[in-house]
């Protein structure tokens, strides 16, 4: 809703001033007369957002989990014959998410003054994603929005215990690779330096292994917060690249080609691409709009921009196999088993099955992963200490041969 700031003529005859809320000026005017007779002056109020907020700091996104419990409510709620806006409003009400409340209770007004509720989650829900609102949009034109929340919980349900398996499964290996990262830290700053000087006060000589830790500790003791400096810096100079198309894209593209990541990527893409469209297409969506929407919400920018490029074609009035041949990441299996589905007409089915063996594939090959990557991290680990051993202790079994 808009701010408006007016001046007018009271019915007692008193000049007055104030603000009211409106969607448009004929409304404040109209809100205005209420309780005065004459309204000299209006003007909208331009609502200037913080900078840091606007353009540091995007709108929270609401968590698939939160999204899926939302949309069961609103399944079961409109499903039992509740109106719209007090379904809202009991949501709202019962919401522990702070962002989502706030935007359920701006839509609950917005639905109360006769907008739609897609229009209303599109204009006041920044952190909503396209798929949810466009869903809603089309269950409310064909008159089933319970079905098609219905569809969003299922969908959203699905797609959050997918990656809680994957965040779970990821918890030890970074754990670990953290803590040994800190207690090696702590070594060559603390304790290495201690040792070394004392052998050095004794006039020892030091092996190479001994020689390459005083200098890897003395770049820590001396450069270390210099060094986490630049990698800052270079992090923050990657992350704003990253946010430019060129940057966005070459990010993408250089994941898709990494050993073993690339391949859960392009998994991961092919599952999004067939779900987001089976529950899309379920909701009533065109295919045209129902491949657009996909291509807007997809992780990986790289396929979701090749995606975005089958709409011209699909507007020409090609099929939708036939466009999916130009991506040259998507899987070959899921364009053959597209366009089976559109020659026969159950694509909806027909991806919804093979959304369910991507969310498989990417489950598996994540786990694999990570099983390569524990060995991995303990090889490594076992080589630091080792190394680490080593250069403490040659010094003294060369002092002791050195007496002997």
């Amino acid at each position: 809703m808009l701010t408006f700031k007016y001046r007018a003529i009271s019915r007692d005859g008193a000049k007055v001033s104030g603000v009211v809320e409106a969607f448009d000026e004929y409304e404040a005017v109209a809100k205005i007369k209420e309780n005065c007779t004459v309204v000299t002056k209006i003007a909208q109020v331009e609502q200037r957002e913080n900078l840091l907020h606007r353009e540091v700091l995007p709108p929270r996104r609401i968590s698939e989990k939160t999204l899926a419990v939302v949309s069961s409510q609103f399944s079961i709620l409109l499903g039992s014959g509740i109106p719209v806006v007090r379904a809202v409003e009991l949501i709202a009400r019962q919401t522990n998410d702070k962002a989502l409340k706030k935007i359920l209770t701006q839509v609950a007004g917005d639905v109360a003054s006769g907008f739609g509720l897609a229009q209303s989650f599109e204009s006041k829900g920044r952190g909503l994603p396209t798929t949810f609102i466009e869903t809603v949009r089309s269950g409310e034109e064909s008159g089933t929005l319970d079905v098609a929340f219905g569809r969003l919980k299922t969908y959203y349900d699905k797609s959050s215990r997918t990656k809680a398996k994957v965040k779970s499964a990821m918890a030890y290996p970074l754990f670990t690779i953290v803590v040994a990262v800190i207690v090696v830290a702590i070594i060559m700053v603390v304790a290495v330096p201690v040792f070394l000087s004392s052998f050095a006060a004794m006039g020892a000589e030091m092996p190479l292994p001994t020689r390459m830790l005083i200098g890897l500790s003395n770049f820590f003791t001396h450069y270390g917060l210099a060094a986490l400096g630049l990698l800052a810096a270079a992090a923050i100079a990657l992350k704003l690249y990253g946010q430019r198309e060129k940057g966005r894209l070459l990010f993408a593209r250089l994941h898709l080609h990494l050993p073993v990541l690339g391949k859960i990527a392009v998994l991961k893409s092919a599952s999004q691409f067939a779900n987001t469209m089976s529950t899309l297409l379920a909701a009533g969506l065109p295919v045209i709009r129902a491949v657009a929407t996909t291509g807007k919400v997809m992780d990986n920018y790289c396929i979701a921009s090749q995606v975005l490029r089958m709409v011209p074609g699909l507007e020409e009035g090609k099929q939708l196999g036939l466009c999916m041949k130009r991506c040259q990441y998507l899987p070959e299996l899921l364009m053959e088993m597209t366009g089976v589905g559109e020659e026969t007409g159950t694509m909806e089915t027909t991806l919804e099955v093979v959304g369910s063996y991507y969310d498989n594939e990417t489950e598996l090959a994540s786990q694999k992963a990570l099983s390569l990557l524990e060995p991995v991290v303990i090889c490594i680990l076992a080589l630091l200490v080792g190394f680490i051993l080593l250069a403490v202790y040659a010094p003294m079994f060369a002092m002791y041969n050195g007496v002997m």
